[in-house]
């Protein structure tokens, strides 16, 4: 009797094996409870020219999103770039009403940009303008990645990242 149990488990666990190789097995994923992209309005510039880069933010939590802390640094390749001269010169939140300016552009800090309280299912879109410098270097591309902190309503947190933002490259005239 013994022998037979432990048969039906191997085979059992065996069946349960393959089915998880291949994809079959359903997966016990949900949803993330903070949701960060990132967009531009245009993938090239040339010196001297803007591109703004749009930061979503979406609460895929039940309770409300009262706090985050958002960072942005260039990549590694940007980093190895030292001809590409550029800089956030803008900032501005998104609201119902239209475009109301914000602060902390830079390195740090840009979650205060969000606005208070992000209800469930709500999103909030942050836009900086990159500037690129007149005399900034040709054919790069300048990439940055971010990292995030969101506190909860409920005392929950969640942290994600690096989020990478599409690469803009600056192109000679």
């Amino acid at each position: 009797m013994r022998s037979t149990l432990l048969r039906r488990l191997g085979l059992t666990a065996v069946l349960a094996l393959a089915l998880a190789l291949f994809g079959l097995a359903p997966s016990a994923q949900a949803a993330a409870p903070a949701d960060l992209t990132f967009t531009t309005d245009s993938a090239t510039t040339t010196p001297g020219g803007t591109v703004n880069l749009s930061m979503t933010i979406t609460n895929n939590q039940t309770y409300d999103i009262w706090f985050i802390h958002q960072t942005i640094e260039p990549t590694w390749l940007t980093t190895q770039r030292p001809d590409l001269k550029y800089g956030f010169t803008g900032c501005t939140l998104a609201t119902a009403e239209g475009a109301t300016p914000c602060s902390g552009t830079g390195p740090a800090d840009l979650g205060t940009n969000y606005g208070a309280t992000i209800p469930p299912g709500q999103s909030r879109t942050v836009t900086l303008t990159l500037q690129v410098a007149a005399d900034s270097g040709c054919n790069g591309n300048i990439g940055f990645y971010s990292y995030y902190y969101a506190e909860f309503s409920d005392s929950t947190s969640t942290s994600g990242g690096p989020v990478y933002t599409p690469e803009t490259r600056v192109l000679c005239a």
